[in-house]
């Protein structure tokens, strides 16, 4: 099952990557390349992707840096951030459903509710209060912080360290990864809240990352596809991205499989709280008017 799951990303990736290649290159015959540095566009894919390996997530801070020292245009952003973060992503989740061990029907019905939650649930959460969402889940995240932390602390009994879930506990974790993977429509990270999720039904936190890394895998090739053929993302500052990004993924990724599972714990508790914090700001900002 496991292989036919990363046979089925590997080719999602490869009709990708061939398009994203075939743009490059031929913009760059032609001449059509954007200026910025390939250098200092692929440092941030580096610092940004390493981040995103350990849970933090890339668009946020990629974002941040590439508008701080002006290496892309603010109108393609939103194409060059798909475009740039989904192999690295794909990298990400390679190396986690293959090194850490997670039962494949958990792992693989979360992965398709993400997809298909992403799919058939965008008209539904698009109509959704926005600021109502943040402020809930921004709470939901900070209460779950707090238990882990007394978890971590002994006051409150442990959290389980199971590799796989079945019955209502499966049940709830495919609803849930369903409304995470729709959330993502409306710019709500995928990763903390899966990470809580998975905590709360007992899993390790350990086999966050896997599902995690895996669901965004899914849903960001098709996606970016959409951005090359349109010609809406910078070429140059995706592919440098690209580059740096999967060598910073590579150096986390090591970084994570080696961190005992305590101090994993509080890796998963630091981003959750990060993530809570973000939350609670976007809540805090004015809502834009439309016209």
């Amino acid at each position: 099952m496991l292989t036919a799951v990363l046979s089925a990303l590997g080719l999602l990736t490869l009709y990708f990557a061939i398009i994203f290649l075939k743009d490059y290159i031929l913009a760059s015959k032609e001449g059509r390349l954007e200026k910025p540095s390939f250098f200092a566009t692929g440092g941030v894919g580096f610092a940004t992707n390493f981040f995103d390996a350990l849970g933090i997530g890339s668009f946020a801070p990629t974002t941040a840096l590439l508008k701080q020292f002006k290496l892309t245009n603010d109108r393609t952003l939103p194409g060059t951030l798909n475009v740039s973060c989904t192999i690295p992503v794909v990298v990400e989740a390679f190396i986690f459903i293959t090194v850490i061990k997670v039962d494949p029907i958990t792992l693989v019905t979360m992965l398709f509710a993400a997809t298909v939650g992403s799919i058939l649930g965008a008209g539904f959460v698009a109509k959704l209060d926005v600021k109502k969402i943040q402020l809930g889940m921004a709470i939901a995240l900070l209460i779950v912080a707090v238990v882990m932390i007394l978890q971590q602390l002994k006051i409150f009994p442990t959290g389980g360290d199971a590799i796989g879930l079945s019955g209502i506990k499966l049940i709830i974790a495919v609803i849930g990864n369903f409304i995470l993977g729709a959330l993502m429509t409306l710019g709500i990270g995928l990763y903390a809240p899966c990470m809580a999720l998975i905590y709360a039904l007992g899993l390790s936190p350990a086999i966050a990352f896997p599902i995690m890394m895996g669901s965004c895998a899914f849903l960001m090739p098709a996606a970016s596809v959409k951005f090359v053929k349109e010609g809406a993302y910078d070429r140059k500052a995706s592919m440098a991205i690209t580059v740096g990004g999967i060598i910073g993924v590579i150096f986390a990724t090591k970084i994570v499989k080696e961190l005992p599972l305590e101090i994993l714990k509080w890796v998963v508790i630091v981003v959750i709280i990060y993530t809570s914090a973000t939350m609670f700001r976007s809540f805090s900002k004015p809502a834009e008017l439309k016209a």
